[in-house]
């Protein structure tokens, strides 16, 4: 069974996947005139917005939400596992996809507002969503929507349970089992509370779990301060095959470095607009800069200090294509977790691991519930077209199964099983909004013309050409009544 999978790993992420979405990160940073970088402040503004009502959260909340599911693992064990098997040269490609990733954030994330809809008093969107109103692809819509539902709900969790898990057994010796058990219990208590008890703990235990793991990081770079100069020409001369060491691994420090951004930013996969599609914002194009924004505090922030940290220490190492090590500064220890919490501990000593697993736990648990909101978003949808009563309660019961069942299985089979899920959404979200391209643009020219006259913009579809915007069209004219 785990060759099994694995071998659909290889096909799933393979080249074409890694090069597509460099393609569509560099696609859309150019269509869309570089609207990550020219619109920076604007970002940063746009997440004090205090807009809220019954049905859906404010912006901020919207973006906790959102990295809440971006900031997990996958900037600790995922930013690891880069550069074990891809090499420093592999945080390179990581940093350029983080910025890539801002612009197909602002996409997607645009899209799902402009197709949003009011379903049981809350605001409901994403991915299926845009695809039925926007490409007029039912068919299509209910398939993604099955894939998402499956990957949020079975296929992916069991990555953030497991890590957890992993790092409670080093730092306190605990089972997996009672790690589990630890993992379940809240996780149940928040999830049968609905998407408003979701959004108040995320933008409550966010930034504290944020900026507490780089303050930590910032402290381990200090004291390795000296070291970091020689780290970035390192990081640089990898990635593009001028080191001695590294330099017959490029391709892999490409292929994991865009791969694990993709996995830890998830920009153009589909999973931030969910939540993304929950903000209460005058004008579509305002929540897309605010998830723009949050995939440079998940990969160029948070994951480039990581990489840092664990290359300052020297606490990595690398293996080459063949298997052989090309470094090994840590004798016996697979990528994952301990290469973090080998670095945090060259400063904070015993505490070291500690520090990370609490880290870890914050990560990963907020993470879970990202997943879950997402998971049941999708079903509603599936249920508002074909129907299935009583999925909401399944989906909760399966989703915290599965929660524990991760926890005390090998790392190796989760981490394939998360890859997959990732992937196919991937290929799917990415075609979805290539295709819906035009619409964005439509929307963001929209907001660039009405910045430019000095307003705070409102979004009425009727002037863009844009169709199926049913909520906008109300929305617009209830503002201008």
């Amino acid at each position: 069974m785990k060759d099994f999978i694995n071998t659909i790993v290889g096909y799933i992420w393979s080249d074409a996947l890694v090069y597509l979405a460099l393609a569509v990160g560099i696609y859309f940073t150019v269509s869309t005139r570089g609207v990550q970088f020219r619109y920076l402040k604007e970002m940063i503004r746009l997440l004090f917005d205090k807009n809220s009502s019954d049905q859906g959260v404010t912006s901020f909340q919207a973006f906790c939400m959102a990295l809440s599911g971006r900031i997990g693992v996958g900037n600790i064990a995922g930013v690891a596992t880069a550069i074990a098997a891809g090499g420093p040269g592999a945080v390179f490609w990581m940093i350029v996809m983080g910025l890539l990733g801002g612009a197909s954030a602002f996409i997607e994330s645009t899209l799902a507002q402009v197709y949003k809809e009011n379903s049981d008093k809350q605001y409901r969107g994403g991915s299926p969503y845009y695809i039925e109103k926007g490409l007029k692809m039912k068919s299509f819509a209910i398939f993604v929507a099955i894939v998402v539902c499956l990957s949020y709900g079975v296929l992916v969790p069991g990555v953030q349970a497991n890590t957890i898990s992993d790092s409670f057994k080093t730092a306190f010796g605990l089972s997996p089992t009672i790690t589990g058990v630890i993992v379940v219990a809240p996780l149940a208590f928040i999830i049968f509370g609905g998407v408003k008890r979701i959004a108040r703990f995320a933008d409550k235990v966010v930034p504290f779990m944020a900026i507490f793991y780089i303050l930590m990081m910032l402290v381990v770079l200090i004291f390795n301060a000296s070291a970091i100069p020689d780290m970035i020409v390192l990081i640089v001369k990898s990635a593009f095959g001028m080191d001695a060491v590294f330099g017959g691994i490029v391709g892999m420090a490409i292929s994991w470095g865009v791969r694990r951004a993709v996995f830890s930013n998830v920009a153009g996969a589909g999973e931030a607009t969910f939540s993304s599609a929950a903000a209460e914002v005058s004008h579509p194009a305002k929540q897309g800069l605010v998830q723009g924004f949050s995939v440079y505090i998940d990969t160029v922030l948070v994951c480039t200090a990581t990489a840092l940290m664990i290359l300052s220490t020297g606490m990595y190492n690398v293996a080459g294509p063949d298997s052989s090590m090309l470094v090994e500064n840590m004798p016996g220890v697979s990528a994952g977790t301990a290469f973090t919490q080998a670095a945090v501990s060259t400063v904070f000593a015993d505490f070291g691991p500690v520090f990370v697993a609490l880290a870890i736990f914050l990560f990963a648990w907020t993470c879970l519930l990202a997943y879950y909101y997402i998971a049941e978003t999708n079903l509603v949808y599936l249920d508002d077209k074909l129907h299935f009563p009583h999925l909401k309660i399944v989906l909760k019961a399966v989703f915290l199964i599965i929660c524990l069942f991760g926890s005390v299985q090998s790392a190796d089979m989760m981490w394939a099983l998360g890859d997959i899920g990732f992937g196919v959404m991937c290929y799917l979200n990415f075609v979805a909004i290539l295709l819906l391209s035009k619409t964005a643009i439509k929307v963001l020219k929209d907001y660039d013309e009405q910045m430019k006259q000095g307003l705070d913009p409102i979004f009425d579809p009727r002037k863009t050409g844009v169709e199926n915007a049913d909520f906008w069209v109300e929305y617009s004219d209830k503002y201008h009544r």
